[in-house]
């Protein structure tokens, strides 16, 4: 009995140490089959964010290649403060290899019910529609949306270069205190650091700055439309040459010894004399003090199409620049409403004159036509120098993505014509904002791409 027992006991310790030798090599398997799996992952999720970085490279690589393109299209078709006209195929998902870009832009041609709040419009966005930071008179700052008088009081003070008899105005009031800088400003986005001024009033409802509500912004007054800041209305970039391409400077209608000779060139003699004429000149009267263009059309007696004839050749100016006047052609609504001194109504005119009279834009005395000479908005505004359809400074908000739709940037970049050959202003890196295509092309790129 007892040989048997003891081989019993041998034979439970031998399976005993078996089974612990199995479940040994079972968690080491176990283990080892872990670590595999977690390389495995590391690797794949190396492996997307590798693939998301090259996405991104390529949408960077589109994005320069967007910004060539528009170069291009300014080298050769902008003519004479004319801005070329780009259609929604040559701006919108646009192909480069594997990525596509789009130029996002703005409907300056509807009013505000007509316009779909929830699609993206793309194209140029002409600076000389918008008013000029530096320039600008608070007479014409007061009717922009979200405007506050703190802001409209502070803004002169900041770009003022003799504020204080020189010295720098300071902002006790503010938290915390500041001084204005007492110079021109030299970005848009410098009015962030201006007393009385708030995201909320600078960006409005529309935070990813790309026109429209998206489904994430919030519409504040329920109206069913986009509501943007101040930013979506201000420049500090128009400025329009007061020289011809020859370098030539433009002749100035206040001088009979210049403006004669033109109107005879282009006219004839006996035109040219009735025009001086009904300007006031005469042997006695040899230069007058016209405020612009406007009120030197308005008083010439000319008709429209004499006035386009020698439009781009005159100026009231001396300078060589003349900086701020608002390019009637392209200033949207809210624009033409504080250009007409808050009268909506007329502003609703120039609109729908614009629209319906699309080959009469070839000088400033369209909006003649479209108020009527006796409209009080309009001999306001003939008394400065405010309006022009000529522009040489546009923007380009250029999207893109990467091969897979993947790797999203948006980068905005200021051209600037006036010199000749086109040259980038400004460049800003907007890819923090967000999506800012819309939904539309949101869904159009996951369809592309899903397998």
């Amino acid at each position: 009995m007892k040989p048997t027992l003891h081989r019993q006991r041998t034979t439970a310790r031998l399976a005993t140490r078996r089974g612990s030798v199995l479940i040994v090599v079972l968690w080491i398997a176990i283990g080892m089959v872990g670590m595999a799996l977690y390389f495995a992952d590391s690797m794949r999720m190396e492996l997307r964010a590798a693939d998301n970085r090259a996405a991104g490279i390529a949408a960077d690589q589109a994005i320069e290649g967007a910004a060539r393109y528009v170069s291009y299209i300014l080298s050769n078709y902008s003519t004479n403060g004319v801005m070329p006209g780009l259609p929604t195929e040559l701006c919108a998902g646009v192909p480069i290899g594997d990525s596509r870009f789009w130029i996002i832009g703005r409907e300056t041609n509807a009013v505000p019910s007509s316009v779909q709040s929830d699609r993206v419009t793309f194209g140029l966005i002409d600076e000389a529609s918008k008013f000029n930071l530096n320039t600008t008179s608070t007479n014409l700052l007061q009717w922009l949306p979200n405007m506050t008088m703190d802001l409209l009081l502070a803004i002169p003070d900041w770009r003022s270069t003799n504020s204080n008899n020189g010295t720098q105005l300071s902002y006790p009031m503010a938290q915390p205190p500041y001084q204005c800088k007492s110079a021109p400003f030299e970005t848009v986005d410098e009015l962030r650091l201006v007393y009385g001024s708030s995201m909320d009033i600078l960006v409005g409802e529309d935070i990813n700055r790309n026109g429209i509500l998206d489904q994430n912004e919030k519409d504040v007054n329920g109206n069913g439309q986009c509501d943007p800041g101040l930013l979506e209305y201000l420049t500090i970039y128009s400025r329009e040459p007061n020289f011809n391409s020859d370098g030539s400077m433009r002749t100035n209608v206040n001088k009979s010894v210049t403006l004669r000779p033109l109107l005879q060139s282009v006219f004839g003699s006996g035109r040219a004399s009735q025009i001086m004429s009904r300007l006031g000149y005469s042997r006695q009267v040899t230069t007058l003090t016209l405020p612009g263009l406007l009120a030197f059309y308005m008083k010439s007696g000319m008709t429209s199409i004499e006035f386009a004839q020698i439009y781009t050749n005159v100026t009231v100016s001396t300078s060589a620049y003349k900086q701020g006047r608002v390019n009637i052609n392209s200033a949207s609504l809210t624009v033409l409403t504080c250009l007409l001194g808050g009268d909506y109504g007329s502003a609703q005119q120039v609109v729908s004159y614009r629209l319906n009279n699309p080959g009469n834009l070839n000088s400033i005395a369209w909006i003649v036509d479209a108020l009527g000479s006796s409209s009080t908005a309009l001999q306001s505004l003939a008394g400065g120098d405010y309006i022009t359809t000529l522009s040489y400074q546009c923007t380009a908000d250029i999207a893109a993505v990467g091969p897979y739709g993947r790797g999203y940037r948006r980068v905005k970049f200021i051209f600037d014509v006036s010199d000749g050959a086109p040259k980038v202003l400004y460049r800003q890196d907007l890819t923090h904002l967000g999506w800012a295509l819309g939904e539309d092309v949101r869904r159009a790129v996951l369809a592309q791409n899903t397998p």
